[in-house]
């Protein structure tokens, strides 16, 4: 999910899309990953030249940036913006999600990241931010949108 700092909120789609099957997803993921493909976009963002402040937000799929997030850091020149990497994953970290997000935005501002621990798919049972954990990862986020001078 991209979080346009205007409030806008775009959601990345693909060409073709991911197989629904969880399985398939990470084999296809895998395949991407070794092979360097970026799956296209069929997501397009026409205005992207009115942001200062792109937040970009992601799993972490196999330790690794997602391939369509790839594809959206190499498709959109984000030089001279502030870009504001933020990350959802299953307990094992960011990996290396954002350094490769600084390496695909050589000649823009990188803001500190912020990750959770969020929800955790196999096949097919979802485990969601919500109840307790829901209120430490609002305040957890509003602590890291002070710390980066976002949120006053």
């Amino acid at each position: 999910m991209l979080k346009l700092y205007n409030r806008t909120l775009v959601a990345l789609e693909l060409v073709n899309p991911y197989p629904e099957n969880y399985r398939a997803i990470v084999d296809q993921v895998v395949n991407e990953n070794a092979s360097g493909f970026l799956p296209p976009l069929k997501t397009k963002i026409d205005n992207i030249g009115q942001y200062d402040v792109i937040f970009v937000g992601f799993p972490t799929w196999g330790m690794q940036l997602p391939p369509p997030m790839k594809s959206f850091l190499k498709q959109y020149d984000l030089s001279g913006k502030t870009v504001v990497p933020f990350n959802t994953n299953a307990g094992y970290g960011i990996g290396s999600t954002f350094q490769t997000v600084k390496e695909l935005c050589p000649n823009s501002k990188i803001s500190e990241g912020f990750s959770t621990k969020g929800g955790v798919e196999r096949d097919g049972i979802y485990f969601v931010i919500k109840g307790e954990k829901e209120k430490q990862a609002r305040a957890e986020i509003a602590k890291w949108l002070k710390k980066i001078k976002l949120l006053k």
